[in-house]
C-alpha cells in the first residue's frame, strides 16, 4: 500500500504514524509560566538527541480540531525550563490522568495525587514519585508548521539528571527491568518492558563485519536461513578457519543428518540445525558445520 498524508484526513494519518512509529518513550514534562503556574502533561513524541550538551527534545502537537496550543508549549515559551521524567508502571494512571485538558491555572500535580518536590536548578518542580527525572533549560523551541497537527519541538539540554537509587548497575546503565518504563503505542495501547520481551544484539565492533554479500552463495540464497540469521554469520571479520581439534564431533553431527535425508534434502536440514545454533548465539558452532559440510564438497 501507498498511503499520501495529502490524501488523508489530518487525523487519519496521525493515528496511522503513530500505530506504526512504535513503541515510543513518554516524556512527562512540568513547566511553569510567568505568573507561577504549575503544568504536568505527557508527551509521546519524545527522545534523546545527543550527549555533548546532553539533549533531549518533545513536541507538543497544535490540536487538530481547532490549532489550539497547549499550556506546556505556553509555559516554555515564557519560563524556558522544565523537568522532563521517566514513566513507569506505578505512575502510568496518574500520567494519563494529567493528560485531561484541564484549565490553564489548574495544577495537574493536584488532580492527579502525584506529589510535587522542589527541583535544584529550575523552576518547575520534580515529580517524586517518578524514577528518573532530567532537570532541563529549554535551548530552542522549533514551530514544525503552525498549522491543525503541527509540532513545535522542543529542544532541551540536561542540567542534572536524579536516579532512584537501586535503579543503577554495576556498568553505570539502568536496570530496565526496575525501571519498568512504559511507552505508547497506537491509539489507546501501551507497553511495557519483562524479561521476555528483552534480547540482546552485539553491536558491530571496530573490525567490520564481512557483509551478506560476501558469503558463500550457498549459504546466502538459503531456503532456511532469514535475513536475520545471515547477518549474524555476515557480522564476522573475515569467514572462520575449519578448527581441526573439533572436526569429529561436527563430522559426526553431518553424518547422523545424512543416515535418513537425500544430499538434497540435507542442506536444509544442516541449515535448520545452524539455525538452531544461531538462535542460541553459537555462531562459531555454525560456521564450522557451514565450513565442514563445503569443504566435503556438499552443496549447501
Amino acid at each position: 500500500m501507498i498511503i499520501n498524508p495529502k490524501e488523508q484526513s489530518i487525523g487519519d494519518f496521525h493515528r496511522l504514524m503513530l500505530s506504526a512509529v512504535v513503541p515510543r518513550p513518554i516524556a512527562f514534562v512540568s513547566t511553569i509560566d510567568a505568573n507561577g503556574h504549575v503544568n504536568l502533561s505527557p508527551f509521546s513524541f519524545f527522545n534523546a538527541f545527543g550527549a555533548n550538551p546532553p539533549i533531549l527534545a518533545f513536541s507538543p502537537a497544535r490540536r487538530v480540531r481547532d490549532n489550539t496550543t497547549k499550556h506546556t508549549l505556553e509555559n516554555v515559551l515564557e519560563v524556558p525550563e522544565c523537568v522532563i521524567h521517566i514513566v513507569n508502571g506505578a505512575i502510568v494512571e496518574q500520567m494519563s490522568l494529567s493528560s485531561s485538558e484541564y484549565d490553564e491555572q489548574v495544577n495537574e500535580f493536584l488532580k492527579s495525587g502525584l506529589t510535587e518536590k522542589p527541583s535544584t536548578m529550575v523552576k518547575p518542580p520534580i515529580v517524586q514519585e517518578a524514577p528518573v527525572a532530567f532537570e532541563c533549560k529549554v535551548q530552542q523551541v522549533v514551530d514544525l508548521g503552525g498549522k491543525k497537527g503541527s509540532g513545535n519541538l522542543v529542544i532541551c539540554e540536561v542540567l542534572v539528571a536524579h536516579v532512584r537509587e537501586g535503579l543503577l548497575q554495576e556498568d553505570g546503565l539502568i536496570d530496565p527491568l526496575r525501571l519498568d518504563p512504559m511507552a505508547r503505542m497506537g491509539g489507546n495501547l501501551y507497553s511495557k518492558v519483562n524479561h521476555d520481551s528483552l534480547f540482546t544484539i552485539q553491536k558491530p565492533g571496530a573490525t567490520l563485519g564481512i557483509g551478506v554479500d560476501q558469503l558463500p552463495d550457498s549459504v546466502r540464497l538459503s531456503r532456511i536461513l532469514t535475513g536475520n540469521e545471515l547477518a549474524i554469520l555476515a557480522g564476522v571479520a573475515e569467514i572462520p578457519k575449519m578448527e581441526s581439534d573439533t572436526i569429529s564431533g561436527y563430522q559426526r553431527k553431518i553424518e547422523k543428518m545424512a543416515q535418513n535425508h537425500t544430499e538434497k534434502e540435507l542442506v536444509d536440514v544442516l541449515h535448520s540445525y545452524v539455525k538452531r545454533l544461531l538462535a542460541k548465539n553459537k555462531v562459531q558452532e555454525a560456521w564450522q558445520m557451514l565450513l565442514l559440510f563445503s569443504a566435503q564438497e556438499k552443496d549447501i
